[in-house]
Parts: C-alpha cells; structure tokens; sequence
C-alpha cells in the first residue's frame, strides 16, 4: 500500500511537470533586421531583371515584419506580396504550389476561402531557419508568379545561407 502512494504521488509529481511545460512554449522568428534584409534583396533582384515589385516578409503569426515597394511598382504589389507571403506562412509552403493544387484538384477550391487574407499566385514561399519555418517573404509585379519566386528565392539564398 505505502508503495502504491509513493508510485502515485511520483507519477503525479512528474505528469505536473509535463503539464507545466505544455503551458508555454518558445518560438524561433525571424529578426527585424534579416526580415528588411530579405526584402532589400528581393526587390533588388527583381529591379537587376528589369521588374518593379514589392516584397513582403511576414512573422509565423502572418504579421508583417517589413515591407518594401520599389520605385514604379503598381499600387496593388504592396498587398498581393502581403497576401502570398501571409499564405506560405500560414499554410507552410511555396504559394506556387497551392495554386497548382487548386487548379488540379477543383475540391480544393474553398481553401481560397478560408480566409481573406490568402492568395494562391506564385511569388510566396516560407523562410526556413534549420528546419523550421520562421518567416515567409511574398513578392509581386513582376511579368508573372514564376519571376516573383526567383526574386523571393534569390532573396532567401543571399540572407539565409
């Protein structure tokens, strides 16, 4: 009996523990400083090719972290780089390959509208920090989605390596 008490009350002991680590956890973001440092070189890549685009870099909350917008870029860019950017983080991959996947398998459609907020159009991919996500960059208005990725992936080469 007196051993079933001491198993009991150090089961319970250790199962508080464990539940007391459950009630916080710790996150791994992208500073402020690499954020700007990773739109500075998406939209330098883009305006070497001859694009005028906006870049977007946003925390895993999908709040943005820095946003830039090159000379002569349309209006619309500032928010459409948002939008890819705030979509990779949310649903954990490059946008490009959500919009393949609405296209191929129609079901999928109401993803569009799980939130106004998402926007499947290439140009949107997740920043990775030893494995884990902990940003992600969108960029737009350049001649097509394929050219923002370059730019985007350019960009997390040069600041993430």
């Amino acid at each position: 009996m007196k051993l079933n008490i001491v198993l009991a009350a150090t089961l319970l002991a250790a199962s508080s523990s464990v539940l007391a680590d459950e009630k916080v956890t710790t996150i791994t973001q992208l500073s402020s400083a690499a954020a700007f440092e990773l739109a500075n070189a998406a939209v330098g890549q883009c305006a070497k090719d001859g694009y005028n685009v906006s870049a977007t870099v946003v925390d895993i909350s999908g709040r943005v972290q820095a946003q830039l917008r090159y000379d002569n870029a349309s209006p619309h860019t500032l928010e459409s780089s948002r939008q890819k950017a705030f979509t990779a983080v949310s649903m954990k991959q490059p946008t490009a390959n959500l919009m393949k996947l609405v296209a191929e398998k129609p079901l999928m459609d109401p993803l569009r509208d799980m939130d106004d907020n998402l926007l499947f159009l290439a140009g949107g991919l997740p920043v990775e920090y030893k494995g884990q996500v902990v940003a992600a960059i969108g960029v737009g208005g350049a001649p097509g989605g394929h050219l923002d990725v370059i730019c985007a992936e350019a960009a997390i080469k040069s600041v993430m390596k």
